[in-house]
C-alpha cells in the first residue's frame, strides 16, 4: 500500500512544471471542437509536426493535433473533442500538466486557467 502510494506521488511530481520561457498566445477566443464534427483541412505549415489547420463550419480556424483527425482529402472527422486554447504563461510560474501532445502540453495555472502551451516553454521539476 505504501509503495503504491509513493509510486502515485511519484506521478504527480512529474506532472509539475515551471515556465522557462514566457509564451503569449496569438488568439483571443478560444475553439471547442466535438467529436463528429467536420473540418475543413487547410494548407498551412507548422513548425510542429502533427498538427494540422482546420477550419469549422462557422470559419474559425485553429491548429489541430493530427491525431485527433480521421483526415479525408480536404475535410477531417474529429475523433474526440477538442479544445484550440493557447494559454499565455511567464517565467517562474508553476503548472500542472495534464496531456502532451506532438510538442505542446495541456496545462492549468495556480489560477485554475487552462490552455495548450508549447513543451519547450517549460521545464519538469
Amino acid at each position: 500500500m505504501e509503495l503504491l502510494l509513493n509510486l502515485k506521488l511519484q506521478k504527480m511530481k512529474l506532472k509539475n512544471c515551471t515556465v522557462i520561457s514566457d509564451y503569449k498566445t496569438p488568439y483571443k477566443e478560444s475553439l471547442k471542437i466535438r467529436k463528429g464534427e467536420i473540418l475543413l483541412i487547410g494548407n498551412k505549415e507548422s513548425e510542429w509536426p502533427g498538427w494540422v489547420w482546420c477550419r469549422n463550419k462557422d470559419g474559425m480556424e485553429r491548429w489541430v493535433p493530427r491525431n485527433y483527425l480521421k483526415i479525408n482529402g480536404t475535410s477531417g472527422i474529429m475523433l474526440q473533442d477538442y479544445e484550440a486554447t493557447e494559454l499565455a504563461v511567464f517565467i517562474g510560474e508553476e503548472l500542472v500538466i495534464e496531456k502532451e501532445e506532438s510538442g505542446w502540453v495541456w496545462v492549468s495555472n495556480v489560477e485554475g486557467k487552462k490552455g495548450w502551451v508549447p513543451l519547450e516553454n517549460i521545464k519538469f521539476k
